[in-house]
């Protein structure tokens, strides 16, 4: 017996060292296990204010991270923060009191910090205006007027609605959200005041690239004359438009429907080579034109003030626009046109229907979507050179001729022009011109010969550009580079694509008849439609345009308008219809006449008109008010800055329509009509 429990005993001993002993029956072969190395902390937070808690060690950030594990023993403090318009409660749990709280982790813990909402009896909202911008928020109960007051007190438990109002006069801001007590990016934000607070309003500049294509010669009424046509076939809204009378509808929103117009034709007992002999007896009515290519009319300095009136070129009294089709005859003759009698000048394109494609329906399209005026004249009552020299400065410095026609015209415009405010100012700039089939040969291209192909040439500073800003005047192919390479200046300006043929110019020689639709898919496919895709669109407008009317009739004549800067006519020869008699049109006191014109931007107003008088100088008082530059002349500074064209808190062109490719199957000829 004794011999058994000494066994054991070793049995047991040895126990204590190996991991157990073979035969003996019950030992146990697993040690206890260890105590735990660490142990969870956490907190609570409660009570109707806001705060936060932290610990050393670091470990608790509450809010975010409201537990954390440490190592057993170890002594952690904790730290409770209070909000704003909130006090610290005390704590509860592990700890006690509103002092300090330390916390020595042998268990897992938890600690509740408790944070109260203080009670303020008259809460003050405090409004702050942030961004780039520009804007105003008002309140309501009024109190809020920011700009002038930005803070007001209100009666705790009061509703206080904040309201954005984007922009000030001449501004092109957009709304981009509400910071601080508000959030979003709607228009207003409501507030229930038991606190003081502070919210912030972001305004930043909508558009930050403006695109200048300028397409040569042609009137409102010859392109746009049945808009309102094409938006009944198409199921737009009919709204006021004053196009071709016979269009318009015969009840709703006036102007309502007229019979056709008519010009006086040429009197058929006196054919070519006589000229035409004005007869009214003869009309010649409004029509459609088949062909996309016609010979083209007249619009110089004389001719224009005929179309005025025939009888009254000088304006003595009010316009009949009788002039068009005598003027496009004399040229028909002169040039020994198919058209000797002037027929191509009443003539007009349509946009289509859903059953047959149109003439122009591109750009029918994109005037109807995005908008379009039916008060957008030309700057003056001549041809291009002096509306392009308007164009870029505002003035042609009394020329009514291109530049070097005769001996008073023979000296460069020293007129500032636009890009010469830009460059002064630090915005950037460029002019992109096409020289497909011009004498420019490339790449790379000399910037002197590109020089030809623009009408900056006309100024004296212009001609400084190939030396000075050899890179501020690029091709066709650099705009496409500097879309895909995020270089695309502020301000640019399309010069047309005339020796490509895509100005839409009318045709000069029957040899070369110019197609309008192929001017217009230039448009569609090398300018507008590659910045609608670009990384770009989100902030650009574009204004397409025409430098003048091309001599094709309007029914609208042209808009007493200011002097830019009090120079007369200075390089009219003996002769011209101001040198023998005078009258209002003598001046540069009226604008020229009507052209087509969109707006094309993600904030353009969709569908719009505008019955704004304005000119083309008007792109000019745009550029100024966007890039805050002072007016080059009194005919900028008249016109409308042309925000009324924008929507700059609803974007509702950021994801862009998608325009139908332009038309190219018209026929093209010039040996008859229509």
């Amino acid at each position: 017996m004794a011999r058994r429990f000494l066994a054991l005993g070793l049995c047991v001993s040895a126990a204590v060292f190996l991991a157990g002993c073979a035969g003996v029956s019950g030992s146990s072969s697993t040690s206890p296990p260890p105590p735990p190395e660490s142990f969870d902390l956490s907190v609570q937070p409660g009570g109707d204010g806001t705060g936060s808690v932290t610990s050393n060690p670091s470990g608790i950030n509450c809010g975010s991270a409201c537990s954390a594990d440490f190592k057993a023993g170890t002594q952690v403090t904790l730290i409770a923060s209070a909000g704003e318009n909130s006090t610290f409660g005390g704590w509860g749990n592990a700890c006690s009191g509103d002092g300090k709280c330390v916390v020595t982790v042998n268990a897992n813990s938890s600690v509740s910090a408790t944070f109260n909402k203080i009670q303020v009896s008259k809460p003050t909202v405090t409004v702050t205006l942030a961004g780039n911008g520009s804007g105003t928020v008002t309140s309501n109960p009024p109190g809020i007027n920011c700009g002038t007051t930005c803070n007001a007190t209100f009666s705790s438990g009061q509703k206080v609605t904040l309201t954005e109002t984007v922009g000030a006069p001449n501004t092109f801001s957009a709304f981009t959200g509400w910071g601080g007590a508000c959030s979003g990016n709607t228009s207003s934000c409501t507030l229930t005041l038991t606190n003081n607070v502070q919210v912030s309003a972001n305004f930043n500049p909508a558009i930050n690239h403006i695109v200048i294509a300028v397409q040569e010669n042609r009137s409102f009424d010859h392109y746009f004359g049945e808009l309102r046509q094409y938006w009944k076939d198409n199921g737009y809204p009919d709204q006021s438009f004053d196009g071709l009378p016979q269009f318009n509808p015969t009840s709703g929103q006036p102007p309502l429907y007229g019979p056709p117009p008519t010009n006086p034709g040429c009197n058929p007992n006196s054919p070519p080579p006589d000229h035409c002999s004005f007869d009214p007896n003869n009309p010649i009515t409004s029509f459609h034109l088949i062909t996309q290519c016609v010979e083209r009319p007249v619009s110089v300095w004389n001719q224009s003030h005929y179309d005025w009136d025939f009888y009254d070129p000088t304006g003595q009294k009010p316009a009949t626009l009788n002039g068009n089709v005598w003027n496009a005859a004399q040229t028909g003759r002169h040039q020994k046109f198919y058209d000797t009698d002037g027929i191509r000048a009443m003539g007009y394109y349509v946009g289509g229907t859903p059953d047959q494609v149109g003439d122009l329906n591109y750009y029918y399209f994109m005037a109807s979507n995005f908008g379009t005026s039916d008060r957008w004249f030309t700057p003056v009552m001549t041809r291009t050179n002096s509306n392009r020299e308007y164009l870029v400065a505002a003035t042609s410095q009394g020329y009514v001729f291109p530049v070097g026609s005769n001996s008073k015209d023979k000296n460069l415009l020293t007129a500032q022009t636009i890009f010469q405010a830009l460059e002064a100012a630090g915005i950037s700039w460029k002019i992109y011109v096409n020289p497909t089939n011009s004498n420019c040969t490339g790449p790379p291209y000399d910037p002197h010969c590109l020089l030809t192909l623009s009408y900056i040439q006309s100024f004296s500073w212009g001609q400084t550009i190939p030396d000075d800003y050899p890179n501020n005047i690029g091709t066709i192919q650099d705009y496409a580079n500097d879309l895909a390479n995020g270089t695309l200046p502020q301000v640019v300006e399309f010069e047309p694509a005339a020796d490509a043929g895509w100005d839409e110019h009318p045709s000069d020689f029957d040899s070369r008849p110019s197609d309008i639709q192929r001017g217009a898919n230039y448009m569609a496919t090398q300018i507008i439609g590659p910045l609608m895709s670009s990384q770009y669109w989100k902030d650009s407008a574009v204004v397409l345009t025409y430098d003048e009317f091309g001599g094709f009739y309007d029914h609208v004549p042209p808009q007493p308008t200011v002097s830019p800067d009090g120079i007369p006519p200075s390089d009219l020869e003996p002769g011209d219809v101001c040198t023998k008699g005078t009258g209002p049109l003598c001046d540069f006191t009226y604008t020229g006449y009507r052209v087509p014109m969109i707006v094309v931007s993600p904030y353009s107003k969709k569908n719009y008109v505008s019955h704004t008088v304005a000119d083309t100088t008007a792109i000019l008082k745009m550029i100024e008010a966007r890039f805050h530059l002072p007016a080059l002349t009194k005919r900028d500074a008249a016109q409308m800055d042309m925000t009324e064209f924008f929507d700059f808190t609803t974007a509702t062109w950021m994801t862009p329509p998608a325009p139908p490719s332009q038309n190219l199957n018209g026929p093209c000829y010039v040996n008859k009509l229509p």
